[in-house]
């Protein structure tokens, strides 16, 4: 494994990929005002396959982030506003009988997506909630006993508001656990928000988001992620991290396998972004908690939502402390 440096990727795609990335982080960035570590962080969610929830409060670019990651990257995007009456059927589809020729077609769902956005996700039921589980998990939907595959790359990014709890359901430990990280935004600095206001004064930035990739360069990148060197020290690193959650006092859910999988991947797909083919402890360090933090059960269940999040996320700084960083 090398250790000191800044190794380039191997350029198999045709481009440069460092600049390519760099490229495409800039052209989100012009967009997101301020938010560099939220876009990189969104990026790894997407090069690593797995699945981005949001939890702020509304109005700090949420939808833009999805909207602007699709334009640069010329993926389909599609938005659902999750509500009490939302059904299944309306989030993977339908067959609908066609009186003319006697058959059910086929009503494909806007899961059908590469960026599928799930705004306020924990205002639709559980039954509603569990129509993305598939989705998530195997990139299919199963209905009346056909699979049908969904467009790769296949990104869910779901917002829910940590504030309001009127007329919501919490997502449950097996639905949680299907999102590779969750991100704060957090609001912007008052020079970002300066720029905000100068952008959107006479157009909306979005308009002007260039194409960086292409939907093959995107699912091309992933295959690369995998690729990336994660040395054995490293694996004993991160499986001591996990092993510490399951034995901790202060949490009554430790993290499953899937998680420790999530880790592992999207610490490749940082030292990939950051133009390295090899992993280093601080990329397992940056991501355990918004890796780990939403899998983890706190033994405060009268705790509210927020400060359950603050106890999880220190249970998890507590045990990085704890645990020695490979030589």
């Amino acid at each position: 494994m090398k250790e000191t440096g800044s190794a380039s990727m191997p350029v198999e795609t045709g481009f440069d990929v460092p600049a390519k990335i760099a490229e495409l982080q800039s052209a989100i960035e012009s967009v997101i005002r301020g938010k560099s570590e939220t876009v990189k962080f969104a990026l790894i969610a997407l090069l690593a396959r797995g699945h981005l929830l949001i939890e702020d409060v509304p109005g700090i670019g949420k939808t833009t982030l999805a909207n602007a990651m699709a334009r640069a990257l010329e993926l389909s995007f599609q938005r659902i506003q999750f509500t009490s009456d939302l059904l299944p059927s309306d989030v993977i589809g339908l067959s609908v009988f066609n009186q003319k020729s006697g058959d059910f077609e086929w009503k494909a769902g806007p899961i059908f997506s590469n960026i599928v956005l799930a705004d306020e996700i924990n205002r639709a039921t559980p039954k509603t909630q569990s129509a993305l589980l598939e989705a998530m998990a195997e990139e299919q939907v199963t209905v009346e006993g056909v699979s049908r595959r969904l467009p790769l790359p296949f990104i869910v990014i779901a917002t829910q508001n940590p504030a309001e709890h009127h007329g919501t359901y919490p997502l449950p430990e097996s639905q949680l656990d299907r999102f590779m990280l969750r991100l704060h935004i957090g609001y912007p600095s008052l020079d970002d928000e300066r720029e905000i206001l100068r952008d959107r004064k006479r157009a909306n930035p979005l308009d002007r988001v260039e194409h960086v990739m292409s939907q093959a360069d995107v699912v091309e990148l992933q295959g690369l992620v995998t690729r990336v060197r994660f040395d054995e020290a490293l694996v004993d690193y991160l499986l001591q991290i996990v092993d510490a959650t399951r034995k901790s006092d202060s949490l009554e859910l430790g993290i499953s396998p899937r998680g420790t999988l999530a880790l592992f991947r999207s610490a490749q797909a940082l030292a990939f972004i950051e133009g390295r083919d090899y992993c280093i402890a601080d990329d397992i360090k940056r991501l355990v908690v918004p890796c780990f933090a939403h899998r983890v059960i706190v033994n405060s269940r009268t705790s509210a939502l927020r400060q359950r999040t603050r106890e999880a996320e220190q249970a998890l700084s507590d045990i990085l402390e704890k645990t020695s960083v490979p030589i």
